[in-house]
């Protein structure tokens, strides 16, 4: 593995694929501190040399090439070969950012996670959710949902069918409640079906876990409206995010308005025995922050730290192995079918 010269020089980043989310990180490097945009490299030389131009940096002719000057990568190609681009980045001793998912097989995620670790390098999955200014409000409230409810639709887009809507778009939210559970998947059902293309354009999953929580997730990519929500029910709480907005709504039951934030609405009481409760309502403030530029500079911090990123390798890995067995449960239901 290579390292910097001096702890005070620039991290050198190079993005592999410049289509439409790989321009974005292109741009965005460009004011993470303490990184510095070294180049990028498209399989399409020409959209390279545009990308290149619009950020003044350099279009590489090939992977190797750009390895050769840069300390690590954002990996932003179709996920068919991520693994591949992967190996290739972690064989010559660059950290690796690589978009969701992982990989398109959970073997192959093993494998990159093996060759991080084995080389001590940064394996960060590009989970955008985590980062996104709804989920940061939730930072410090005791969540413990017992029943959780998802919806991730949205308006067809041929650029985005290959592979399936569970790989697509549900696995943000396996991500996400794999991060709010911490428990295993115990039972899964699942069901989905093709529409307008060839692989599965909408799907629904039941996991339930060893904690005891129930998830219900529903994702489709041809709704004629957008929607990003998730819904947590647990012990005196009910919570409602929109990732889209993005906005947090909690509802709660309390002893009393000790210790309530100055915003909270009483909402009114609740009669149990001898004893009163009060209900109690409140918009969470959430962060003005920019989800991919955050993640990107927590990237860059966990390289030049040593750090552990929020979303491994592992991380990564764990969501992809839950999306596949949804795919494994809807196939074997339409064969039954």
């Amino acid at each position: 593995m290579e390292h910097l010269e001096r702890s005070d020089s620039p991290l050198r980043v190079g993005v592999i694929g410049v289509g439409h989310l790989g321009a974005i990180h292109a741009k965005l490097w460009k004011g993470v501190a303490g990184a510095a945009l070294a180049g990028v490299v498209d399989s399409d030389p020409e959209r390279a040399k545009k990308i290149a131009a619009e950020h003044d940096t350099q279009a590489f002719a090939g992977i190797g090439e750009l390895l050769a000057a840069v300390d690590a990568v954002s990996i932003v190609t179709p996920t068919s070969v991520h693994a591949a681009v992967a190996e290739q980045a972690l064989q010559a001793g660059r950290h690796v950012f690589i978009e969701k998912p992982i990989t398109a097989r959970y073997a192959e995620a093993e494998r990159i996670i093996s060759m991080a670790d084995e080389a001590g390098l940064v394996l960060q999955v590009g989970h955008i959710e985590r980062f996104n200014p709804a989920f940061e409000a939730l930072r410090g409230h005791s969540l413990e949902p017992m029943f959780i409810e998802s919806h991730r639709l949205a308006q067809f887009r041929p650029r985005a069918t290959d592979v399936a809507v569970v790989l697509d778009l549900m696995i943000h939210d396996i991500d996400l409640i794999l991060a709010l559970t911490r428990s295993e998947v115990t039972e899964l059902r699942a069901s989905g079906v093709s529409v307008v293309s060839d692989t599965i354009d909408i799907a629904n999953a039941r996991l339930e876990f060893a904690s005891g929580c129930v998830a219900n997730l529903t994702a489709s990519r041809i709704s004629q409206r957008q929607m990003r929500k998730m819904r947590l029910f647990q012990r005196d709480a009910y919570i409602s995010i929109d990732f889209a907005q993005p906005s947090v709504e909690m509802f709660q039951i309390r002893d009393d308005m000790s210790g309530a934030h100055e915003s909270t609405m009483l909402l009114g009481a609740i009669e149990q025995g001898t004893k009163q409760r009060v209900i109690t309502f409140e918009k969470l403030p959430t962060p003005d922050t920019n989800a991919l530029a955050e993640e990107l500079a927590e990237f860059a911090n966990a390289v030049r730290t040593g750090s552990q990123p929020r979303v491994t390798g592992r991380s990564g890995a764990e969501a992809l192995r839950v999306a596949e067995e949804i795919m494994r449960e809807i196939e074997r239901r339409a064969v039954v079918a």
